[in-house]
C-alpha cells in the first residue's frame, strides 16, 4: 500500500510541477518580480526529481543527482529574486558568497553521490554515502537560512508563496537526510507523505502563478499558530521515533528501558514547557516577530477588545471591563483603573490586581496634570532606569517603587482628562514599540468614551430621579392643596356651629379623612419607584360618585344623575382621584347651578361626566394649556389636577374629553371599559 502512495503521490506531483513548469515558461507569472526562466527552471528540475521517485527509486543514483540539481535549481532562482532586491555594496557582495557557498557543498554532495554510486567497496560506498547525506542535510539547513533572510525582505505576495514552497522542500530534505544517516535509509512512511506534500506544494506555486504582485494572502494568525503546533507536534513524534530506533540499536539488553525512560522523561518535558506562561508567551513573541510584518492583528484585537467592553462575561462591572478590555492587548495579567477626581487621580477599580499590593495613588495630581497637558503614555522600567528623566517627576513615587507597575494609559475624551489606566508588567516584560503605543492610545480613548458616557448615564439617571420627585412632589402639593382648602373651611364655620353635635360629628369625620389622606400623600412621596396602578376590577360608579359629593359638600352642590348600576374596569382609587380632581375643578369654576355628575353608557364603554355651568374655557386653552403641568387659569392653581386626571385615566386604559365654551360652562367626560360586577357586587 505504501508503494503505491509513494509511485501515486509522486506522480501527480511530477505532473503538476511540469505543467506549471510549462505555464511559466510559456505565459510568465503574473508577479513580474519572479524571473520567469529560471522559475520554470526550478518548476522542471522539480517535476523530473519526482518523476524519477515514481518510475525508478527514491535510492537510484539518478534520483540522487535530480534531487540535487532540484536544489541547485531552488537556490538560483533564491539568487535571482535576491538580485531584483537592488541590495548593492558589501552587503550584495556577502550574500552572493553566502550563495555560492551553498551551491558548492550542494555540487560536492552531486560528486559524493556519483563518486560512492561508482565505488565498488562496500564499506567505502557506505562511509562516502553517509558523507554525501551530511552536506545534503547541509545544503538544505544553508537553503533554509538564506531564505529566512530573502523572506522578510521581500513584499509581493506571490513571491512568498513561492519562498514557501522552496522552504518546505528543504525542511523534507533536512528530515529525509536526518533520517538516512540514523537509520541507513529514508523510511517509507516518510517517502510516502513526502509525496503528498509535494502535491499539495504544487497548488501553492499554482496560486502565485496566478496572483498579481499587488495580490497580498493573508495568512491568519491562530491557523498559523495552530499549523506550526501542529508541525512541532509532528516533529516530536519523529524525533521520539528516530531516538527509540536508534536507542535501540545501541541500547543492548537495556534498550527497552532506555526507550522507556526517553518517552517518559521527553513527553514530561515537553507538557512541562506547555505549561509554562513564560515560555508561551516568548514563543508567540518570536512567531509575530519573525512571521508577521506587524505585531498585532487589529482586526481581532479590536473586535476582542470591543467584544470585552460591550458583553460583559460572569457579570463584570463596567470598570473592570475598561481595565481587562486595554490590559489583553498586551497581555498584562492585571490593572487599575484611576479616574479624574478634580485636580488628581482617585483609584476607582481593581482587576485581577491584589488587593493587599495595590500601589499607593498619593502624589496623583502631578500625573493628572501632565496627562492632561501631553496625553503620552508613560512606560514606567525607563524611568526607573534614567531618574534625570524630566517624565519622572510627573509619575508617582509609590507607582514607581511598585515593582509590577508597568505601563500608564492616560484617557482623554474631548480635551479632558478622564482617567488612567495602571497596566501590570507581563510575564514576558518588553519594551513598548510604536505599534503597542498606537493601541494603546486608540484603546484609551475608546475606553475614555465608554467612562464619560457612563458618568453621563450616571447623572442622567440621577436628573430623572430627581425629576420623578418633583413631579410627585407638585401633584402631592396639589393635593396637599386641597385638604388645606378643606380644612380650613371647617376652622372658619367651627366658631359659629360648635355647639352642633351634627357638625361636630361631620368636623371629625373631616378631620378623620382629611389625615388619612395626608399619610397617603406622605408614603407616594417617600416611594423609591413611581406608584403602580393596580389591576383593573369592576368598581362602582355610583359608589365613587357619592364619595365625592360628599368629600366637597362644604365647598358647594354637587348632584348624582344617570344610571346607578354601573360599573367600570378600574383602580377605585385611581378613579376616586380623578373624579375627586374634575369636581373640585368645577367647583372651583363657580356658577349659579350646582355641579353634576353624570353617569352613562354607550356599548361596551361607560362615562362620568362632570358639568358646571362657570366660567369655561375658550378652545385655544383646552387644546394648548389646559392639560399642560403648571399651566392654570385660576392665580393660586398649580395646574396640576387635569393634567395629572388625564394621566391616571390613561393609565387605566381610558380618555378624558373635554367640551368647554367661555361664560357657559364645561364638561369633562371620563370614559372607560365597562365591566360585570361580581356576585357580592351585584348584591
Amino acid at each position: 500500500m505504501l508503494t503505491g502512495v509513494v509511485v501515486w503521490g509522486h506522480a501527480i506531483a511530477a505532473l503538476l510541477f511540469g505543467a506549471l513548469a510549462f505555464w511559466a515558461a510559456r505565459h510568465g507569472p503574473a508577479d513580474g518580480a519572479l524571473p520567469r526562466r529560471w522559475l520554470s527552471v526550478a518548476l522542471a528540475l522539480t517535476a523530473l526529481w519526482a518523476l524519477a521517485v515514481a518510475g525508478i527509486a527514491t535510492d537510484h543514483p539518478l534520483t540522487h543527482l535530480l534531487a540535487g540539481l532540484r536544489t541547485l535549481g531552488w537556490l538560483v532562482l533564491l539568487f535571482a529574486i535576491q538580485r531584483r532586491t537592488g541590495t548593492r555594496g558589501g552587503e550584495a557582495l556577502g550574500r552572493t558568497m553566502a550563495y555560492g557557498a551553498v551551491a558548492v557543498v550542494d555540487v560536492a554532495q552531486l560528486l559524493l553521490e556519483l563518486i560512492g554510486a561508482s565505488a565498488r567497496n562496500a564499506t567505502v560506498a557506505g562511509l562516502i554515502g553517509d558523507v554525501a547525506t551530511v552536506l545534503g542535510m547541509l545544503a538544505a539547513l544553508g537553503a533554509l537560512l538564506l531564505l529566512h533572510g530573502l523572506f522578510r525582505s521581500t513584499a509581493s505576495a506571490a513571491t512568498r508563496l513561492v519562498l514557501v514552497t522552496a522552504g518546505a522542500f528543504w525542511l523534507i530534505d533536512v528530515n529525509a537526510s536526518i533520517a538516512s544517516y540514523l537509520f541507513g535509509g529514508v523510511p517509507a512512511e516518510l517517502i510516502a507523505a513526502r509525496g503528498v506534500g509535494v502535491a499539495a506544494m504544487a497548488l501553492l506555486v499554482g496560486l502565485a502563478l496566478s496572483r498579481p504582485g499587488d495580490g497580498g494572502v493573508q495568512f491568519s494568525r491562530t491557523a498559523t499558530f495552530h499549523t506550526l503546533s501542529l508541525l512541532g507536534l509532528v516533529a516530536y513524534c519523529a524525533i521520539t521515533i528516530m531516538a527509540t530506533s536508534l536507542i535501540e540499536a545501541l541500547g543492548g539488553s537495556h534498550a527497552r528501558i532506555a526507550q522507556t525512560a526517553f518517552v517518559f522523561g521527553s513527553t514530561v518535558a515537553v507538557l512541562t514547557a506547555a505549561s509554562s506562561g513564560w515560555l508561551r508567551a516568548w514563543i508567540k513573541v518570536k512567531l509575530v516577530k519573525h512571521l508577521f510584518r506587524h505585531r498585532y492583528d487589529y482586526r481581532a484585537e479590536w473586535t476582542r477588545f470591543t467584544e470585552t467592553l460591550g458583553e460583559p462575561k460572569g457579570g463584570a462591572p463596567l470598570d473592570e471591563r475598561l481595565i481587562k478590555a486595554v490590559g489583553d492587548l498586551t497581555d498584562s495579567p492585571a490593572g487599575l483603573l484611576l479616574v479624574a477626581d478634580g485636580d488628581t487621580l482617585s483609584l476607582q477599580a481593581s482587576w485581577c490586581w491584589d488587593g493587599a499590593a495595590l500601589p499607593d495613588t498619593a502624589g496623583g495630581a502631578r500625573l493628572a496634570t501632565y496627562l492632561q497637558a501631553t496625553g503620552r503614555i508613560l512606560e514606567l522600567d525607563p524611568l526607573r532606569d534614567h531618574p534625570e528623566d524630566p517624565e519622572r517627576a510627573a509619575v508617582p513615587d509609590a507607582m514607581l517603587d511598585h515593582p509590577d507597575a508597568w505601563v500608564v494609559v492616560p484617557l482623554p475624551h474631548l480635551g479632558r482628562l478622564m482617567g488612567a489606566i495602571l497596566l501590570a508588567r507581563p510575564i514576558l516584560a518588553r519594551s513598548l514599540d510604536w505599534e503597542d503605543f498606537d493601541l494603546l492610545r486608540i484603546a484609551g480613548r475608546q475606553v475614555a468614551s465608554y467612562l464619560a458616557e457612563e458618568r453621563a448615564q450616571s447623572a442622567l439617571s440621577e436628573a430623572r430621579r430627581f425629576e420623578e420627585f418633583n413631579r410627585r412632589f407638585a401633584f402631592i402639593l396639589h393635593d396637599v392643596k386641597n385638604i388645606v382648602s378643606q380644612l380650613s373651611l371647617v376652622a372658619r364655620n367651627a366658631p359659629r356651629h360648635a355647639d352642633n353635635p351634627d357638625f361636630r360629628a361631620d368636623m371629625v369625620a373631616t378631620l378623620n379623612e382629611s389625615a388619612t389622606r395626608m399619610n397617603d400623600l406622605l408614603a407616594r412621596l417617600s416611594e423609591r419607584e413611581p406608584p403602580r396602578i393596580e389591576a383593573p376590577r369592576a368598581v362602582a360608579l355610583a359608589t365613587i360618585a357619592a364619595q365625592s359629593v360628599q368629600r366637597f359638600r362644604a365647598r358647594g352642590a354637587v348632584v348624582v344623575e344617570g344610571t346607578s348600576t354601573l360599573h367600570a374596569a378600574a383602580d377605585p382609587a385611581r378613579l376616586q382621584q380623578v373624579l375627586d380632581h374634575l369636581v373640585l375643578n368645577a367647583l372651583d369654576a363657580g356658577g349659579p347651578d350646582p355641579v353634576r355628575v353624570v353617569l352613562g353608557q354607550d356599548g361596551d364603554r361607560v362615562w362620568i361626566d362632570v358639568v358646571d355651568t362657570g366660567a369655561g374655557m375658550t378652545q385655544q386653552f383646552v387644546r394648548d394649556d389646559l392639560f399642560r403641568p403648571f399651566v392654570s387659569s385660576k392665580p393660586t392653581g398649580f395646574g396640576i389636577g387635569a393634567f395629572e386626571a388625564r394621566q391616571l385615566a390613561h393609565a387605566m386604559g381610558g380618555t378624558i374629553e373635554v367640551e368647554s365654551h367661555p361664560g357657559r360652562g364645561s364638561r369633562f367626560r371620563v370614559t372607560l371599559a365597562a365591566a360585570t360586577p361580581t356576585l357580592e357586587q351585584a348584591a
